[in-house]
């Protein structure tokens, strides 16, 4: 019984986790405002948004910092 409590409750708690980390729509538009392409940028990042909900990896670029 204690066993399927925890289960539970990690489980449910993985999901309210994802959900907060994810770009709002009204964010998405934001970032894209000032790209060239603003349709293939929103589509790209609320593809990248439908990815990570569904659990699947997506890429992150790296910016190296230069001094």
């Amino acid at each position: 019984m204690l066993s399927t409590f925890i289960l539970f409750i990690s489980l449910t708690s993985q999901q309210g986790f994802n959900k907060d980390l994810v770009l709002s729509d009204y964010q998405i538009k934001d970032l894209c405002k000032k790209e060239r392409k603003k349709i293939t940028c929103i589509k790209d990042y609320k593809n990248k948004r439908l990815n990570y909900l569904k659990g699947n990896r997506i890429e992150i670029p790296v910016i190296p910092f230069k001094r």
